[in-house]
Protein backbone atom coordinates (compact mmCIF):
# COMPACT_ATOMS: atom_id res chain seq x y z
CA UNK A 1 0.00 0.00 0.00
CA UNK A 2 1.85 2.92 -1.41
CA UNK A 3 -0.51 5.24 -0.27
CA UNK A 4 -0.40 4.14 3.45
CA UNK A 5 3.46 4.34 3.20
CA UNK A 6 3.66 7.64 1.70
CA UNK A 7 1.81 9.42 4.38
CA UNK A 8 3.62 7.41 7.29
CA UNK A 9 7.09 8.62 6.32
CA UNK A 10 5.85 11.91 5.78
CA UNK A 11 4.44 11.86 9.47
CA UNK A 12 8.07 10.85 10.99
CA UNK A 13 10.80 13.49 11.73
CA UNK A 14 13.62 11.37 11.43
CA UNK A 15 17.14 11.37 10.09
CA UNK A 16 17.03 7.91 7.86
CA UNK A 17 14.70 5.04 7.51
CA UNK A 18 14.81 0.93 7.56
CA UNK A 19 12.67 -0.68 5.45
CA UNK A 20 11.89 -4.52 6.52
CA UNK A 21 9.57 -6.88 4.65
CA UNK A 22 8.76 -10.49 6.20
CA UNK A 23 10.03 -12.53 3.56
CA UNK A 24 12.29 -9.73 1.61
CA UNK A 25 14.74 -12.43 2.06
CA UNK A 26 12.84 -14.65 -0.70
CA UNK A 27 12.29 -11.28 -2.91
CA UNK A 28 12.97 -8.27 -2.31
CA UNK A 29 11.22 -6.23 -4.34
CA UNK A 30 8.80 -4.69 -1.77
CA UNK A 31 11.53 -3.42 -0.14
CA UNK A 32 12.86 -1.73 -3.01
CA UNK A 33 10.34 -0.04 -4.55
CA UNK A 34 9.36 1.41 -0.91
CA UNK A 35 12.87 2.56 -0.61
CA UNK A 36 12.68 4.27 -4.07
CA UNK A 37 9.74 5.83 -2.96
CA UNK A 38 10.61 6.91 0.56
CA UNK A 39 14.05 8.28 -0.95
CA UNK A 40 12.56 10.10 -3.63
CA UNK A 41 10.27 11.88 -1.42
CA UNK A 42 12.09 13.04 1.62
CA UNK A 43 15.77 12.78 0.55
CA UNK A 44 16.80 10.53 3.40
CA UNK A 45 19.23 7.54 3.63
CA UNK A 46 17.06 4.16 3.97
CA UNK A 47 18.32 0.87 4.98
CA UNK A 48 16.43 -2.34 3.54
CA UNK A 49 17.10 -5.52 6.06
CA UNK A 50 17.82 -7.33 2.76
CA UNK A 51 21.03 -5.14 2.12
CA UNK A 52 22.34 -6.27 5.75
CA UNK A 53 21.99 -10.08 5.69
CA UNK A 54 20.31 -12.83 3.88
CA UNK A 55 19.14 -14.85 6.45
CA UNK A 56 15.71 -15.97 7.80
CA UNK A 57 14.32 -14.61 10.91
CA UNK A 58 12.67 -11.33 10.17
CA UNK A 59 12.26 -9.98 13.87
CA UNK A 60 16.40 -9.71 14.10
CA UNK A 61 17.01 -8.50 10.58
CA UNK A 62 14.83 -5.82 11.17
CA UNK A 63 16.35 -4.76 14.60
CA UNK A 64 19.72 -4.88 12.43
CA UNK A 65 18.15 -2.63 9.82
CA UNK A 66 17.07 -0.45 12.53
CA UNK A 67 20.46 -0.18 14.71
CA UNK A 68 21.95 0.86 11.50
CA UNK A 69 19.65 3.65 10.08
CA UNK A 70 20.45 4.95 14.01
CA UNK A 71 24.42 4.85 13.27
CA UNK A 72 24.07 6.35 9.82
CA UNK A 73 24.14 10.09 10.92
CA UNK A 74 27.09 8.91 13.61
CA UNK A 75 29.66 7.67 11.09
CA UNK A 76 29.15 10.04 8.82
CA UNK A 77 30.16 12.91 11.31
CA UNK A 78 33.33 10.37 11.32
CA UNK A 79 33.88 10.40 7.88
CA UNK A 80 33.42 13.78 7.31
CA UNK A 81 35.81 14.59 10.06
CA UNK A 82 38.27 11.94 8.53
CA UNK A 83 37.98 13.41 5.02
CA UNK A 84 38.75 17.13 6.16
CA UNK A 85 42.39 15.85 8.08
CA UNK A 86 43.18 14.00 4.86
CA UNK A 87 42.73 16.98 2.98
CA UNK A 88 44.95 19.34 5.42
CA UNK A 89 47.56 16.54 5.16
CA UNK A 90 47.05 16.63 1.20
CA UNK A 91 45.69 12.91 1.20
CA UNK A 92 43.87 12.50 -2.17
CA UNK A 93 43.65 8.44 -1.78
CA UNK A 94 40.34 6.57 -1.07
CA UNK A 95 39.60 6.57 2.48
CA UNK A 96 39.01 2.64 3.64
CA UNK A 97 37.36 1.45 7.16
CA UNK A 98 37.74 -2.06 8.56
CA UNK A 99 34.66 -3.85 9.36
CA UNK A 100 33.68 -6.26 11.95
CA UNK A 101 35.07 -9.04 10.20
CA UNK A 102 38.09 -7.33 9.59
CA UNK A 103 37.81 -6.60 5.86
CA UNK A 104 37.93 -3.56 4.42
CA UNK A 105 35.60 -1.43 2.33
CA UNK A 106 35.29 2.33 0.87
CA UNK A 107 33.86 4.94 3.14
CA UNK A 108 31.29 6.02 0.91
CA UNK A 109 30.09 2.49 1.58
CA UNK A 110 30.41 2.56 5.04
CA UNK A 111 28.52 5.40 5.30
CA UNK A 112 25.45 3.45 4.09
CA UNK A 113 26.15 0.22 6.50
CA UNK A 114 27.95 1.72 9.52
CA UNK A 115 26.01 -1.50 11.49
CA UNK A 116 29.19 -3.84 9.65
CA UNK A 117 31.99 -1.85 11.77
CA UNK A 118 30.68 -3.15 14.76
CA UNK A 119 33.69 -4.90 16.24
CA UNK A 120 36.13 -3.32 13.86
CA UNK A 121 39.08 -2.30 16.43
CA UNK A 122 39.09 -5.96 17.78
CA UNK A 123 38.92 -7.90 14.11
CA UNK A 124 41.66 -5.40 13.07
CA UNK A 125 43.74 -6.34 15.98
CA UNK A 126 43.59 -10.02 14.98
CA UNK A 127 44.52 -8.94 11.35
CA UNK A 128 47.01 -7.15 12.25
CA UNK A 129 48.65 -9.53 14.92
CA UNK A 130 48.45 -12.34 11.99
CA UNK A 131 50.06 -10.92 9.57
CA UNK A 132 52.89 -9.66 11.91
CA UNK A 133 53.24 -12.98 13.39
CA UNK A 134 52.70 -15.20 10.16
CA UNK A 135 50.67 -18.00 12.30
CA UNK A 136 47.53 -19.54 11.28
CA UNK A 137 46.10 -21.03 14.42
CA UNK A 138 46.32 -19.16 17.38
CA UNK A 139 44.72 -16.78 20.14
CA UNK A 140 45.00 -13.29 20.41
CA UNK A 141 45.06 -10.83 23.21
CA UNK A 142 44.76 -7.50 22.69
CA UNK A 143 45.32 -5.46 25.78
CA UNK A 144 44.52 -1.83 25.56
CA UNK A 145 43.96 1.09 28.48
CA UNK A 146 40.07 0.17 28.49
CA UNK A 147 39.50 -3.66 27.48
CA UNK A 148 41.42 -6.74 26.54
CA UNK A 149 39.68 -8.06 23.04
CA UNK A 150 40.54 -11.69 22.51
CA UNK A 151 39.50 -13.34 19.37
CA UNK A 152 40.42 -16.89 17.46
CA UNK A 153 42.19 -17.36 14.38
CA UNK A 154 41.84 -20.75 12.64
CA UNK A 155 43.62 -22.26 9.82
CA UNK A 156 44.51 -18.49 8.89
CA UNK A 157 41.38 -17.20 9.22
CA UNK A 158 39.55 -15.11 12.23
CA UNK A 159 36.43 -17.06 13.97
CA UNK A 160 33.11 -15.43 12.65
CA UNK A 161 30.59 -15.60 15.13
CA UNK A 162 27.63 -17.44 14.23
CA UNK A 163 24.90 -15.53 15.93
CA UNK A 164 25.82 -12.32 15.10
CA UNK A 165 27.37 -9.04 16.19
CA UNK A 166 25.66 -7.65 19.89
CA UNK A 167 25.30 -4.06 20.00
CA UNK A 168 23.78 -2.37 22.58
CA UNK A 169 22.63 -5.38 24.32
CA UNK A 170 20.63 -6.61 20.95
CA UNK A 171 21.87 -9.48 18.89
CA UNK A 172 22.36 -8.30 15.27
CA UNK A 173 22.14 -10.64 12.12
CA UNK A 174 25.78 -8.46 11.05
CA UNK A 175 28.76 -11.01 10.54
CA UNK A 176 31.60 -9.84 12.83
CA UNK A 177 34.50 -11.78 14.47
CA UNK A 178 33.33 -13.99 17.73
CA UNK A 179 35.31 -11.53 20.07
CA UNK A 180 35.22 -11.70 23.47
CA UNK A 181 35.88 -8.24 25.18
CA UNK A 182 36.44 -7.82 29.07
CA UNK A 183 36.61 -4.62 31.02
CA UNK A 184 40.82 -5.43 32.15
CA UNK A 185 43.59 -3.12 30.47
CA UNK A 186 46.28 -0.67 31.78
CA UNK A 187 44.01 1.90 32.87
CA UNK A 188 41.22 -0.81 35.03
CA UNK A 189 40.39 1.31 38.01
CA UNK A 190 41.95 -0.51 41.76
CA UNK A 191 39.36 0.09 44.02
CA UNK A 192 39.87 -1.68 47.79
CA UNK A 193 36.48 -2.69 49.53
CA UNK A 194 35.95 -1.98 53.04
CA UNK A 195 36.73 -5.60 54.12
CA UNK A 196 40.26 -5.21 51.77
CA UNK A 197 39.46 -6.73 48.72
CA UNK A 198 41.07 -5.64 45.99
CA UNK A 199 39.35 -5.39 42.66
CA UNK A 200 40.53 -4.46 39.41
CA UNK A 201 38.01 -3.04 36.87
CA UNK A 202 35.25 -3.10 34.93
CA UNK A 203 35.45 0.81 35.01
CA UNK A 204 38.17 3.01 33.75
CA UNK A 205 40.09 6.07 35.03
CA UNK A 206 42.87 8.46 33.89
CA UNK A 207 45.80 6.54 35.61
CA UNK A 208 47.55 9.48 38.10
CA UNK A 209 50.49 8.99 36.39
CA UNK A 210 49.00 9.94 33.31
CA UNK A 211 47.33 12.83 35.11
CA UNK A 212 50.29 14.02 36.66
CA UNK A 213 52.96 14.19 33.34
CA UNK A 214 49.86 16.57 31.76
CA UNK A 215 49.01 18.09 34.99
CA UNK A 216 52.11 18.92 37.74
CA UNK A 217 50.03 20.36 40.23
CA UNK A 218 48.36 16.76 41.10
CA UNK A 219 51.60 15.86 42.98
CA UNK A 220 50.82 18.44 45.13
CA UNK A 221 46.90 17.35 45.79
CA UNK A 222 48.25 13.91 46.26
CA UNK A 223 50.19 15.17 49.16
CA UNK A 224 47.90 16.91 50.19
CA UNK A 225 45.45 13.84 50.75
CA UNK A 226 48.81 12.07 52.31
CA UNK A 227 48.65 14.90 55.07
CA UNK A 228 45.34 14.39 55.71
CA UNK A 229 45.33 11.73 58.56
CA UNK A 230 41.32 11.30 58.28
CA UNK A 231 41.98 9.47 54.97
CA UNK A 232 38.94 8.04 53.04
CA UNK A 233 38.20 6.06 49.91
CA UNK A 234 38.03 9.31 48.11
CA UNK A 235 41.75 10.12 48.80
CA UNK A 236 43.70 10.30 45.39
CA UNK A 237 40.92 10.35 43.02
CA UNK A 238 39.98 13.24 40.77
CA UNK A 239 37.61 14.12 38.22
CA UNK A 240 37.68 16.69 35.21
CA UNK A 241 36.38 17.40 31.92
CA UNK A 242 37.55 14.69 29.26
CA UNK A 243 40.50 15.23 27.63
CA UNK A 244 40.07 17.27 24.20
CA UNK A 245 35.96 17.28 25.44
CA UNK A 246 34.02 19.91 23.25
CA UNK A 247 31.51 22.25 24.59
CA UNK A 248 28.97 20.87 27.07
CA UNK A 249 25.46 20.53 26.45
CA UNK A 250 23.72 20.88 29.99
CA UNK A 251 20.21 20.95 28.57
CA UNK A 252 18.78 17.81 29.67
CA UNK A 253 20.86 17.65 32.86
CA UNK A 254 19.02 17.80 36.15
CA UNK A 255 19.77 20.47 38.76
CA UNK A 256 22.17 18.44 40.87
CA UNK A 257 24.07 17.06 37.66
CA UNK A 258 24.46 20.80 36.42
CA UNK A 259 25.76 21.69 40.04
CA UNK A 260 28.17 19.28 40.18
CA UNK A 261 29.62 20.03 36.46
CA UNK A 262 30.08 23.26 37.41
CA UNK A 263 32.76 22.18 39.93
CA UNK A 264 34.83 19.73 37.41
CA UNK A 265 37.01 21.50 35.14
CA UNK A 266 39.99 21.45 32.34
CA UNK A 267 42.32 20.03 34.87
CA UNK A 268 41.81 17.65 38.08
CA UNK A 269 40.55 18.63 41.11
CA UNK A 270 40.26 16.21 44.01
CA UNK A 271 37.08 13.99 43.83
CA UNK A 272 36.58 14.36 47.60
CA UNK A 273 35.93 18.24 47.21
CA UNK A 274 33.25 17.58 44.63
CA UNK A 275 31.15 14.48 45.41
CA UNK A 276 30.48 16.12 49.17
CA UNK A 277 27.53 13.89 49.72
CA UNK A 278 25.83 10.80 48.47
CA UNK A 279 23.72 13.14 46.69
CA UNK A 280 26.69 14.18 44.53
CA UNK A 281 28.39 11.10 44.27
CA UNK A 282 25.94 10.01 42.22
CA UNK A 283 25.29 13.10 40.32
CA UNK A 284 29.16 12.70 39.24
CA UNK A 285 29.03 8.84 38.49
CA UNK A 286 26.08 9.97 36.19
CA UNK A 287 27.91 12.39 34.38
CA UNK A 288 30.57 10.09 33.75
CA UNK A 289 28.35 7.29 32.28
CA UNK A 290 27.15 10.56 29.97
CA UNK A 291 30.84 11.24 28.73
CA UNK A 292 31.05 14.57 30.55
CA UNK A 293 33.47 13.59 33.03
CA UNK A 294 36.32 11.67 33.83
CA UNK A 295 37.97 10.58 36.26
CA UNK A 296 41.71 9.57 37.63
CA UNK A 297 42.72 7.20 40.36
CA UNK A 298 45.36 4.78 40.69
CA UNK A 299 45.25 1.87 37.91
CA UNK A 300 47.47 -1.45 37.01
CA UNK A 301 49.65 0.75 34.89
CA UNK A 302 50.56 2.89 37.98
CA UNK A 303 51.49 -0.01 39.58
CA UNK A 304 53.51 -1.36 37.21
CA UNK A 305 55.22 2.26 37.50
CA UNK A 306 55.91 1.33 41.27
CA UNK A 307 57.63 -1.85 40.12
CA UNK A 308 59.85 -0.39 37.57
CA UNK A 309 57.60 -2.38 35.12
CA UNK A 310 56.40 0.43 32.64
CA UNK A 311 58.05 3.77 32.25
CA UNK A 312 55.68 6.04 30.04
CA UNK A 313 54.92 9.10 32.42
CA UNK A 314 57.76 8.93 35.25
CA UNK A 315 57.64 10.44 38.98
CA UNK A 316 56.63 10.12 42.51
CA UNK A 317 52.83 10.15 41.47
CA UNK A 318 52.02 6.58 40.97
CA UNK A 319 54.21 6.11 44.57
CA UNK A 320 52.20 8.62 46.48
CA UNK A 321 49.19 7.32 45.28
CA UNK A 322 49.63 3.63 46.33
CA UNK A 323 50.44 4.99 49.37
CA UNK A 324 46.96 6.23 49.38
CA UNK A 325 45.62 3.33 48.58
CA UNK A 326 47.47 0.93 51.08
CA UNK A 327 46.53 3.56 53.94
CA UNK A 328 42.84 3.01 53.23
CA UNK A 329 43.34 -0.33 53.27
CA UNK A 330 45.68 -0.92 56.61
CA UNK A 331 44.60 2.03 58.06
CA UNK A 332 47.96 3.54 58.27
CA UNK A 333 50.61 4.44 56.28
CA UNK A 334 53.05 1.55 54.98
CA UNK A 335 56.49 1.71 54.46
CA UNK A 336 58.20 1.61 51.06
CA UNK A 337 58.18 -2.20 50.93
CA UNK A 338 54.34 -2.57 51.67
CA UNK A 339 53.54 -0.15 49.15
CA UNK A 340 55.28 -1.99 46.44
CA UNK A 341 53.88 -5.08 48.14
CA UNK A 342 50.35 -3.75 47.35
CA UNK A 343 51.35 -3.24 43.83
CA UNK A 344 52.72 -6.09 43.02
CA UNK A 345 49.64 -7.80 44.27
CA UNK A 346 47.47 -5.45 41.83
CA UNK A 347 49.93 -6.29 38.85
CA UNK A 348 49.47 -10.03 39.88
CA UNK A 349 45.67 -9.70 39.99
CA UNK A 350 45.54 -8.22 36.35
CA UNK A 351 47.26 -11.29 35.27
CA UNK A 352 45.24 -13.98 37.25
CA UNK A 353 42.04 -12.15 35.29
CA UNK A 354 44.04 -12.17 31.71
CA UNK A 355 44.85 -15.98 32.00
CA UNK A 356 41.10 -16.30 32.96
CA UNK A 357 39.78 -14.69 29.74
CA UNK A 358 42.71 -16.27 27.80
CA UNK A 359 41.63 -20.06 29.17
CA UNK A 360 38.00 -18.87 28.44
CA UNK A 361 38.79 -18.02 24.67
CA UNK A 362 40.54 -21.75 24.37
CA UNK A 363 37.31 -23.03 26.11
CA UNK A 364 35.10 -21.76 24.10
CA UNK A 365 32.94 -20.87 26.91
CA UNK A 366 32.72 -19.38 30.27
CA UNK A 367 34.10 -20.81 32.32
CA UNK A 368 33.44 -20.45 36.38
CA UNK A 369 35.64 -19.75 39.25
CA UNK A 370 36.44 -23.20 40.31
CA UNK A 371 38.97 -23.92 42.51
CA UNK A 372 41.29 -25.69 39.82
CA UNK A 373 40.99 -22.69 37.65
CA UNK A 374 41.79 -20.03 40.42
CA UNK A 375 44.42 -22.57 41.21
CA UNK A 376 46.39 -21.75 37.50
CA UNK A 377 45.44 -18.41 37.45
CA UNK A 378 46.63 -17.51 40.56
CA UNK A 379 50.24 -19.01 39.88
CA UNK A 380 49.86 -21.33 42.70
CA UNK A 381 49.90 -24.48 40.12
CA UNK A 382 48.85 -26.73 42.39
CA UNK A 383 46.03 -27.77 44.19
CA UNK A 384 46.49 -29.74 47.66
CA UNK A 385 49.05 -31.91 46.64
CA UNK A 386 48.01 -32.30 43.29
CA UNK A 387 49.87 -30.18 40.43
CA UNK A 388 47.63 -28.28 38.13
CA UNK A 389 47.76 -27.40 34.62
CA UNK A 390 45.53 -25.93 31.85
CA UNK A 391 47.82 -25.08 28.76
CA UNK A 392 46.24 -23.63 25.80
CA UNK A 393 47.24 -25.89 22.53
CA UNK A 394 47.49 -23.11 20.19
CA UNK A 395 50.57 -19.66 20.81
CA UNK A 396 48.87 -16.73 22.88
CA UNK A 397 49.96 -13.77 20.02
CA UNK A 398 49.73 -10.82 22.60
CA UNK A 399 49.20 -7.40 20.82
CA UNK A 400 48.69 -3.73 22.43
CA UNK A 401 51.06 -1.21 24.80
CA UNK A 402 51.19 -2.69 27.65
CA UNK A 403 50.94 -6.56 27.26
CA UNK A 404 54.60 -7.22 28.13
CA UNK A 405 53.96 -5.60 31.12
CA UNK A 406 51.42 -8.80 31.67
CA UNK A 407 51.96 -11.72 29.47
CA UNK A 408 55.43 -12.67 30.14
CA UNK A 409 53.76 -14.07 33.84
CA UNK A 410 50.72 -15.17 31.90
CA UNK A 411 52.95 -17.36 29.66
CA UNK A 412 54.69 -19.16 33.05
CA UNK A 413 51.10 -19.97 34.63
CA UNK A 414 49.36 -21.71 31.62
CA UNK A 415 52.98 -23.10 30.10
CA UNK A 416 51.73 -21.56 27.10
CA UNK A 417 53.90 -20.13 24.02
CA UNK A 418 53.37 -16.37 24.41
CA UNK A 419 54.03 -14.16 21.36
CA UNK A 420 54.65 -10.48 20.59
CA UNK A 421 55.25 -9.69 17.09
CA UNK A 422 57.11 -6.74 16.03
CA UNK A 423 55.08 -3.67 16.32
CA UNK A 424 52.68 -5.75 19.09
CA UNK A 425 51.97 -2.27 20.52
CA UNK A 426 49.94 -1.20 16.99
CA UNK A 427 48.67 -4.51 15.67
CA UNK A 428 45.59 -3.06 15.06
CA UNK A 429 46.74 0.07 12.78
CA UNK A 430 48.73 -2.68 10.96
CA UNK A 431 45.54 -4.91 10.61
CA UNK A 432 43.76 -1.48 9.09
CA UNK A 433 46.67 -1.01 6.47
CA UNK A 434 46.94 -5.02 5.49
CA UNK A 435 43.22 -5.90 5.23
CA UNK A 436 41.50 -6.98 2.29
CA UNK A 437 38.45 -6.28 0.56
CA UNK A 438 36.18 -9.46 1.23
CA UNK A 439 32.20 -10.14 0.66
CA UNK A 440 30.07 -13.48 1.18
CA UNK A 441 26.93 -13.95 -0.25
CA UNK A 442 24.61 -16.75 -0.51
CA UNK A 443 22.14 -17.61 -3.31
CA UNK A 444 19.15 -19.93 -2.26
CA UNK A 445 17.70 -22.61 -4.34
CA UNK A 446 13.94 -24.10 -3.72
CA UNK A 447 12.69 -27.04 -5.17
CA UNK A 448 8.85 -28.08 -4.79
CA UNK A 449 9.75 -31.93 -5.58
CA UNK A 450 7.69 -31.30 -9.09
CA UNK A 451 10.78 -30.46 -11.42
CA UNK A 452 10.37 -26.48 -10.63
CA UNK A 453 13.49 -24.83 -8.78
CA UNK A 454 13.14 -21.33 -7.96
CA UNK A 455 16.29 -19.13 -7.32
CA UNK A 456 15.90 -16.48 -5.04
CA UNK A 457 18.29 -13.74 -6.13
CA UNK A 458 18.25 -9.82 -5.20
CA UNK A 459 15.88 -8.65 -8.03
CA UNK A 460 13.26 -11.44 -7.57
CA UNK A 461 12.63 -14.74 -8.74
CA UNK A 462 13.79 -17.07 -11.29
CA UNK A 463 12.18 -20.21 -11.93
CA UNK A 464 14.46 -23.26 -14.09
CA UNK A 465 12.68 -26.82 -14.74
CA UNK A 466 15.77 -28.10 -14.70
CA UNK A 467 18.27 -28.46 -11.77
CA UNK A 468 21.77 -28.45 -12.95
CA UNK A 469 20.80 -25.30 -15.14
CA UNK A 470 19.23 -24.06 -11.95
CA UNK A 471 22.58 -25.03 -10.15
CA UNK A 472 25.18 -23.03 -12.78
CA UNK A 473 22.68 -19.72 -12.99
CA UNK A 474 22.38 -19.74 -9.08
CA UNK A 475 26.35 -19.78 -9.03
CA UNK A 476 26.79 -17.47 -11.94
CA UNK A 477 24.67 -14.87 -9.95
CA UNK A 478 26.70 -15.31 -6.97
CA UNK A 479 29.86 -15.44 -8.61
CA UNK A 480 28.76 -12.21 -10.16
CA UNK A 481 27.09 -10.67 -7.48
CA UNK A 482 30.18 -11.08 -5.50
CA UNK A 483 32.63 -10.00 -7.31
CA UNK A 484 30.52 -6.60 -8.06
CA UNK A 485 29.89 -5.98 -4.38
CA UNK A 486 33.69 -6.14 -3.58
CA UNK A 487 34.53 -4.05 -6.89
CA UNK A 488 32.40 -1.50 -5.25
CA UNK A 489 34.11 -1.52 -2.06
CA UNK A 490 37.09 -1.01 -3.31
CA UNK A 491 39.20 -4.46 -4.53
CA UNK A 492 41.11 -4.70 -7.37
CA UNK A 493 42.14 -7.70 -9.13
CA UNK A 494 39.73 -9.95 -6.60
CA UNK A 495 39.24 -13.83 -6.45
CA UNK A 496 35.85 -15.49 -6.08
CA UNK A 497 35.68 -19.24 -4.18
CA UNK A 498 31.96 -20.62 -4.53
CA UNK A 499 30.51 -23.39 -2.98
CA UNK A 500 27.43 -25.42 -2.38
CA UNK A 501 25.35 -26.85 -0.03
CA UNK A 502 22.58 -29.45 -1.58
CA UNK A 503 19.47 -31.27 0.36
CA UNK A 504 18.31 -33.85 -1.61
CA UNK A 505 14.24 -36.30 -1.12
CA UNK A 506 15.60 -39.35 0.42
CA UNK A 507 14.74 -41.13 -2.69
CA UNK A 508 16.55 -39.23 -5.11
CA UNK A 509 19.24 -40.13 -7.63
CA UNK A 510 20.43 -37.14 -8.82
CA UNK A 511 20.03 -33.27 -8.97
CA UNK A 512 16.45 -33.29 -10.05
CA UNK A 513 15.75 -34.35 -6.64
CA UNK A 514 16.49 -31.61 -4.95
CA UNK A 515 14.49 -29.65 -2.50
CA UNK A 516 17.31 -27.17 -1.59
CA UNK A 517 20.50 -25.68 -2.38
CA UNK A 518 22.30 -22.57 -1.14
CA UNK A 519 25.34 -21.36 -3.04
CA UNK A 520 27.87 -18.91 -0.83
CA UNK A 521 30.44 -17.27 -3.19
CA UNK A 522 32.96 -15.06 -1.15
CA UNK A 523 35.20 -12.35 -2.98
CA UNK A 524 38.45 -11.32 -1.79
CA UNK A 525 40.98 -8.76 -3.26
CA UNK A 526 43.19 -5.93 -2.46
CA UNK A 527 42.04 -2.40 -1.70
CA UNK A 528 42.57 -0.26 -5.21
CA UNK A 529 40.10 -1.10 -7.64
CA UNK A 530 36.84 1.62 -7.49
CA UNK A 531 38.29 5.19 -6.43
Amino acid sequence: DLDALRQAASAMAVDAFAIASAFAVRNPAHERLARDMVHEMTGKPVTLSTELTSALDAPRRALTAVLNARLIARISTLIDAVCRAMGRLGLSCPLMIVKGDGSLALAERVALRPIETVLSGPAASLVGAAWLCGRSDFIMSDIGGTTTDLGLLRDGRPKVSEEGAEVGGWRTMVRAIDVKTVGLGGDSEIAVSLDGRLTVGPQRVAPISLLASRYPETIAMLEADLADNEGGSLHGKFALRPFGAAATVTAELSPREKEVLELVGERPRPTRKIAVSAAAQRALLSLKRKGLVQTGGFTPSDAAHVLGLQGNWPGPAAELAARLMVRFRDMKLGDEARVRDFCREVWSETVRLSCRVVLQTAFGQDVPEPRLIDAVCSGRGSLGLAAVRLTPQVPVVAVGGPAKVYYDELARRLSCEVIYPPFFDVANAVGAATGVVAKSLRIAIEGDGSGLFRIHGPDGVLTHTNATQALAAATELARSLALAAVAAMGAGDPEVHVSIEKHHLPEAVDDNGMIEAIITAEAIGRPGGAH
